[in-house]
């Protein structure tokens, strides 16, 4: 052999003619297959196992993009990077490109969150804030497309790379579309799987617009704070239960925290009061039922006063329906709970129209700036 004859077979040995990626990570998105210079062989074997796409960049535009399967580099399987070379004499010699391997798998478990709170306004609590956060899955698409908007010339790109990008754009979207949503704010924690179903139509198309599939996202939980909690859980029973039941158990706690409060002689004394009240009902209560006699003292008949003014109720407009009737006390909390406002329409045995709250004397002091008259 030759002296001519070994330099020409030690440079054919140092050009490529097996090219193919074993990953041995479960984080790596694109891989870039190094070699020297990158120039490869013609006729050189390429081996894209499942899982990956191999993409072939030349001079930094898009050449090439070969699913799984086992090549052999010809210009009859290359036609784009065949046209680009311009090959007029055949693909007989090595040529230069680069080639990424890109993952195509799926990638779970991936978390997102909302670094801020997202305020939003609801028609009964006025602006609130709310905070959120879950997961998502995701995997290439569009691997040639994901190369040049995304990886770029990075030899090793992983999903902690793009998942800052990913989870801005997501903490984004879901903020317009909790906004676009409108719902009453309560709803939002018990809507998980419905909001999330929008969400992830709504981000789908800009993750396309990079090579990126939005397989799944989840909201694993909606938090507001502590107190609005709280208001939320006592409107909602106030809506729920009878309201005057509800003043009598409020009524009956406060006696019996009252009897057992040992602070000092005014309440040992109003305890004992509340004590002999509540005897005396009792007593009341019980005598019938048990075949006895109440002994009336005498001039009862004169101490007796005279019966308690009938209850006056109030009918209201909500939504453009009447509703009611309801005591003044019901009336009340429904301005507390803002189911009712200062503008509310309201009408009651004795006017001759409907009125404003705020222009019925009674009501005025749900508004703070006015007592009620003495009870007769």
């Amino acid at each position: 052999m030759g002296i001519f004859d070994k330099i020409k077979e030690k440079l054919s040995h140092e050009f490529i003619d097996i090219i193919e990626w074993l990953d041995y990570t479960d984080d790596t998105i694109a891989h870039r297959f190094e070699r020297y210079q990158n120039e490869i062989k013609n006729g050189a074997k390429l081996i894209v196992r499942e899982g990956q796409t191999a993409v072939f960049v030349n001079e930094g535009k898009l050449a090439d993009v070969f699913k799984p399967g086992t090549y052999e580099l010809t210009t009859e399987n290359m036609p784009i990077l065949s046209t680009i070379k311009g090959w007029k004499y055949g693909f007989n010699s090595p040529f230069k490109a680069e080639v990424y391997f890109v993952n195509t798998h799926l990638f779970t478990d991936e978390k997102w969150g909302t670094k801020n709170p997202i305020t939003l306004s609801d028609e009964r609590f006025g602006l609130v804030e709310i905070r959120a956060f879950g997961t998502y899955a995701f995997k290439i698409a569009d691997a040639g497309k994901f190369i040049v908007d995304i990886v770029g010339t990075d030899n090793n790109f992983t999903n902690f790379e793009i998942n800052e990008h990913l989870k801005s754009l997501i903490a984004t979207r879901f903020t317009d579309t909790v906004g676009e949503a409108n719902l009453p704010i309560e709803l939002y924690a018990a809507n998980t799987s419905e909001l999330s179903d929008t969400c992830r139509e709504v981000m789908k198309p800009e993750f396309l617009s990079v090579g990126i599939s939005l397989e799944k996202f989840y909201i694993e939980n909606v938090s507001m704070p502590e107190d609005l909690k709280k208001e939320i859980f006592e409107y909602s029973r106030i809506d729920k239960i009878d309201l005057d039941k509800l003043t009598k158990f409020k009524t009956a706690k406060a006696i019996e925290a009252a009897a057992l409060n040992e602070g000092g002689t005014a309440g040992a004394g109003m305890g004992m009061g509340m004590g002999f009240v509540l005897a005396q009902q009792m007593g009341g209560m019980m005598s019938p039922q048990m075949g006895g006699q109440q002994v009336a003292p005498q001039n009862q008949a004169a101490a007796m006063p005279p019966p308690m003014p009938q209850a006056v109720q109030y009918f209201y407009a909500a939504n453009g329906v009447q509703t009611g009737p309801v005591p003044f006390d019901q009336l009340r909390a429904l301005f507390a709970g803002r189911t009712v406002n200062r503008d509310t329409l309201i009408w009651k045995s004795g006017m001759e129209a409907w009125k404003p709250l705020n222009e019925v004397e009674e009501l005025k002091t749900f508004l703070g700036g006015n007592t009620p008259p003495p009870l007769p």
